[in-house]
């Protein structure tokens, strides 16, 4: 009985141990932030407002706008048991309508950068002392001006239970935070150049702040502190700061020789009083960054050889034009889908400058306006972008695809200034076009079930090739005739010479229809008109309807008969006319030589009597 007494005794030993090990070691070993750190652990009393202070680093890889606010992800509320309260997993704050819900703005953060954030509650009198967990939700605002979640930690705070039933230990539970350089660009200097610049300094307390003392902490080396030590201190005083309340640290530093290009972080210690009656002061620690230009820094990876490196990949993913279609000579707009096909290494001062196929010495592309040249400060691994340029195109230029080359020249951690050269092809489409020689009709006048022949050129004045080229004739006096042209290559003329038929006699101007056709390489069929001058008219060569009698001499009476015959007849009396006239003028000729003939015989019988 007093063995098992024994072993009861030292499992209860051991249980007590465990039990009352530090909490603050268990949490810790379970949690790992990379976004959220602490300088210490912030404290607060139950029933009393708290103020969780920390810090927030940009750990996305790229420039941001972000907020915060507290989560309700991983905490029981409302139905915490004995254990939850016990060990710390209940949510350590009164809960209203908007603990969960408004964002808190912290402004824009430079990718690896971070700043000072604190967000306020009132800590819940039911809480038993020790360590709880508040989950941290962080937001990055997208271009609808939204905050998105990114991502969400856990911070630690200690709970004490409050003595006092009222609020006279209310100063007792303030943390007293201040924020730099809030929505403000980093201060930016070039060597030898002076660089004055003014952090602003906003008091994120949630009460005034007395005797403040503002210190920069400058460093002997040139890696820490980028600037010549000239002053004993570099301190800028303040009797009293409100809450909320932003005042600017002015500054004026010259720029070290050997000082490298790159962003310094700057360290400042804060000094100030909770009261003005002269009570101690307190100290907050911070920092902010400055930017300086100089010289590069040595490459630390000795002698260069570009296949030790490892570098971003660096791909157009694909390209789309504005309109699809490119005619020559005509504006359109190319996006760019640009991506980082490495896994694991991210690019950094990205530059892309677009340079265009040559043709004679001239661009094919050039840009309608602004630029050829886009940077972007980052583009993570697997990340895309978009590049659009607004170009034209050479409107002289034969149809075909042209290479459009996007130079990129960025940085990667191992690789500096590495280089690629992205080449995407654009179609360039040009219109056919064509023009006529003259029309030659020979003759221009034909009779019925006659032909003429038509002649004329058909000049390729466009950049490409005409294919399949035919003439139709078309018209109610002819018959419809086309004849095969065939292929027309750029600046060639192809000929028509072909026969045409006269049908029925011309009723209105002698217009003839010539419609061309020709096709493009796909096919498609394209026509022009062009129109030509021809008469047709009836036979006249056959006389036999004519009746003999019709010139014998027609009585007085009879001649509004012959009048009215001849004006219905009046195509046929020329001719008519001329037979006749020819007939009496060889009767005349005949008649006279018969009398010329008799007479003389007469003549030469008188002679011989």
């Amino acid at each position: 009985m007093k063995e098992w007494r024994r072993w009861l005794a030292l499992c209860f030993a051991i249980l007590w141990m465990v039990g009352t090990m530090p909490v603050t070691g268990l949490l810790e070993a379970q949690a790992y932030n990379e976004w959220i750190t602490t300088t210490k652990v912030p404290t607060g009393k139950t029933g009393k407002q708290m103020t969780v202070s920390f810090r927030l680093r940009n750990k996305s890889g790229e420039d941001g706008e972000f907020a915060v606010r507290f989560c309700d992800d991983g905490v029981d509320i409302g139905d915490e048991d004995e254990d939850d309260l016990k060990f710390g997993y209940a949510f350590p704050f009164e809960v209203t309508d908007s603990t969960f819900e408004n964002w808190k703005s912290v402004g824009k953060i430079r990718a690896g950068d971070d700043k000072s954030v604190s967000l306020s509650g009132r800590v819940r009198r039911d809480l038993q002392d020790g360590y709880y967990t508040v989950p941290i939700e962080i937001g990055i605002k997208d271009d609808d001006g939204q905050y998105g979640r990114c991502v969400y930690e856990d911070i630690r705070v200690w709970i004490t239970h409050s003595t006092s039933t009222s609020d006279e230990d209310e100063e007792d539970a303030k943390t007293y935070d201040f924020v730099l350089g809030e929505g403000q660009s980093t201060p930016d200097g070039s060597y030898p150049n002076v660089m004055n610049f003014a952090i602003r300094m906003r008091n994120n307390s949630s009460a005034t702040v007395y005797r403040v003392k503002a210190s920069i902490v400058p460093a002997a080396e040139t890696e820490k502190f980028p600037f010549e030590i000239n002053d004993v201190n570099y301190d800028r005083m303040f009797e009293k700061i409100e809450k909320d309340e932003t005042v600017d640290l002015g500054y004026s530093f010259a720029i070290r020789e050997d000082a490298y290009s790159g962003y310094y972080p700057i360290s400042m210690k804060i000094y100030y009083s909770d009261s003005s009656n002269g009570d101690a002061l307190e100290t907050f620690e911070t920092s902010f960054y400055v930017r300086i230009h100089n010289k590069e820094k040595e490459d630390e990876y000795g002698e260069f050889n570009e296949h030790d490196r490892t570098r971003a990949r660096i791909i157009v993913d694909g390209f789309a034009t504005i309109p699809e279609t490119i005619i020559a000579g005509e504006e359109f707009e190319l996006v760019l889908k640009i991506k980082n096909a490495s896994s694991d290494i991210g690019a950094t001062n990205l530059l892309f400058s677009m340079e265009s196929e040559k043709v004679s010495d001239s661009a094919v592309f050039t840009t309608e306006s602004g630029s050829s040249s886009v940077a972007l400060n980052s583009l993570p691994p697997g990340g895309v972008t978009e590049l659009k340029y607004k170009l034209l195109s050479r409107p002289g230029v034969d149809q075909r695809s042209y290479g459009l080359t996007i130079k990129t020249k960025f940085d990667s951690p191992e690789y500096k200034n590495a280089e690629e050269s992205l080449v995407v092809d654009i179609p360039v489409k040009q219109i056919a076009r064509l023009s006529t020689g003259t029309f030659e009709v020979m003759p221009d006048s034909i009779t019925v079930g006659g032909e003429t022949n038509i002649m004329f050129g058909i000049n390729n004045t466009g950049k490409v090739m005409l294919y399949n080229v035919t003439a139709a004739f078309e018209a109610d006096s002819i018959q419809a005739t086309d004849t095969y042209v065939g292929n027309i290559k750029p600046g060639e003329t192809g000929n028509v010479d072909c026969m045409v038929t006269g049908t029925a006699p011309t009723e209105d101007e002698g217009k003839v229809k010539v419609v061309i056709s020709y096709e493009d390489e796909n096919g498609t069929v394209f026509t022009e008109e062009k129109e030509l001058t021809l008469f047709v008219t009836e036979d006249m060569s056959s006389m036999e309807d004519i009746d003999a009698g019709f010139f014998e001499e027609q009585p007085v009476e009879e001649k509004g008969a012959v009048a009215a015959f001849l004006e219905k007849n009046q195509k046929m009396v020329l001719p008519v006319s001329l037979a006749v006239a020819a007939v009496l003028v060889i009767g005349i000729v005949t008649l006279v030589k018969r009398r010329k003939a008799k007479a003389a015989l007469e003549s030469d019988e008188d002679e011989d009597e």
